[in-house]
């Protein structure tokens, strides 16, 4: 897939990586910032990538080919088709400023529980499986720079891995085998009231060049 790099404040992120315990290569749908605006400044904590499986163009071309990059950005179903494809995603999220395992381990499950509970979706198996994901978090710390990924199958396993810097670990740190987890930490990123505004609009961008219809066709 022939895309480019992007750079998020000091974080940069290539055009194409291989997830942790993964052999496929997967390219740079978008990226962006995450952050909160604070005392009338917009304060930015980290830098989110989406990768996405090469099989994500043709999935998602029957329904968003020839869409343009604000129309993609503005569809709530658009991004609902990419957390919910039939394709591998890979999340990085890059530490801007420090933070402890708690602190954002805790805000990721609070914005996963308000979603379920949006849908009217929250088992006994969520429950056990963000506790699960709490703890996995618990003894982490993200200096600035550091590395927090997500692989989430369309089978339903979240593999989750981590690094002290914008390198790829080689193998996973933990995995959660939980569809409804896995495809609510990614929604949580850029659904409908996802954390990274920034990041939507460049998935948006880069997907509709994309998707856009060949010149032969």
């Amino acid at each position: 897939m022939s895309v480019t790099k992007l750079q998020v404040e000091f974080c940069e992120f290539p055009p194409a990586v291989t997830p942790p315990g993964s052999t496929n290569t997967f390219f740079l749908g978008g990226a962006g910032a995450r952050g909160l605006e604070i005392e009338g400044k917009f304060i930015k904590f980290t830098a989110i990538a989406v990768y996405l499986e090469d099989g994500a163009v043709t999935s998602l071309a029957g329904k968003w080919k020839g869409k343009s990059a604000q129309g993609l950005a503005d569809s709530v179903e658009f991004f609902k088709d990419i957390v919910t494809g039939p394709f591998e995603k890979f999340t990085q999220v890059r530490t801007i400023l420090p933070l402890t395992g708690p602190q954002y381990s805790e805000k990721v499950v609070e914005n996963c529980v308000a979603y379920w509970k949006s849908i009217g979706t929250f088992s006994d198996a969520e429950s056990e499986a963000t506790n699960k994901f709490l703890e996995i978090f618990k003894k982490e710390t993200f200096p600035p720079g550091a590395s927090i990924c997500f692989t989430q199958s369309p089978l339903g396993s979240l593999r989750i891995s981590f690094s002290k810097d914008g390198s790829l670990p080689e193998k996973e740190s933990a995995v959660i085998e939980n569809k409804l987890l896995s495809e609510a930490v990614l929604e949580s990123i850029i659904g409908k009231h996802g954390v990274s505004p920034e990041a939507k609009q460049s998935l948006g961008a880069r997907i509709s060049e994309l998707l856009k219809p060949s010149s032969t066709e």
